[in-house]
């Protein structure tokens, strides 16, 4: 099964990943971790990506698309895999079409998370990190058995700078401007379904399987 997964930030992406790349066994491919480990490994790409990186600039569509379509080739994707974090753009998503069809390949469904901008601020906003272990809370959905302190190790919890109401708000209008052009044009194809991230994890993760199969 070859997926695209798609929600704004706080829309509980990352979970729902976890869930279908286990249920369907199939590797979670994100431009994050790519990036990344080009980059550690030293490769041609890493190092280029990096240059811009550094420079605090958006690595061009091009090389996105090459480092993806290298990933794409490795053996554990031959029996599909889930895109999450690119395409971004419908640029970027014409540049994918075109490199599977190459490899006689085609995307089977785009998965995309829906929930509105109120609920994701309220969200972001709310969200603690254990500065220890990694660990996440939210104070109201799901907060840590003592105030500000971690569950698993006892570490102090603290809100990212980029969590404020502010920023959230642009980081989340930047999304819908970006991907509101990409959920049209895969509608257009007619492989993209919706579902409503509002609910319980459980229950979107049900509504994913349901349209999946």
């Amino acid at each position: 099964m070859r997926l695209v997964l798609l929600g704004p930030p706080g829309a509980g992406k990352g979970t729902q990943a976890s869930a279908i790349i286990k249920k369907y066994n199939i590797p979670h491919i994100s431009t994050g971790d790519i990036f990344r480990a080009n980059i550690k490994k030293g490769t041609e790409l890493g190092k280029k990506a990096k240059a811009y990186m550094d420079k605090g600039q958006l690595v061009p569509d091009e090389l996105v698309v090459s480092i993806v379509k290298d990933r794409l080739l490795e053996d554990d994707c031959k029996d599909g895999f889930l895109l999450d974090g690119f395409p971004r753009t419908v640029k970027q998503a014409e540049a994918l079409d075109e490199e599977l069809t190459k490899m006689e390949l085609k995307l089977d469904h785009v998965i995309n998370i829906d929930v509105e901008s109120d609920e994701l601020i309220k969200r972001a906003v709310g969200r603690r990190i254990c500065k220890n272990c990694g660990a996440t809370y939210h104070i109201e959905f799901n907060p840590p058995k003592k105030e500000e302190e971690c569950d698993v190790c006892g570490g102090e919890l603290y809100q990212r700078d980029d969590d404020t109401e502010k920023t959230v708000a642009n980081r989340i209008e930047v999304y819908l401007k970006e991907t509101k052009p990409l959920v049209d044009y895969y509608t257009k194809k007619g492989i993209i379904f919706s579902v409503d991230g509002k609910q319980a994890i459980e229950d979107v993760f049900k509504d994913i399987v349901k349209s999946l199969e």
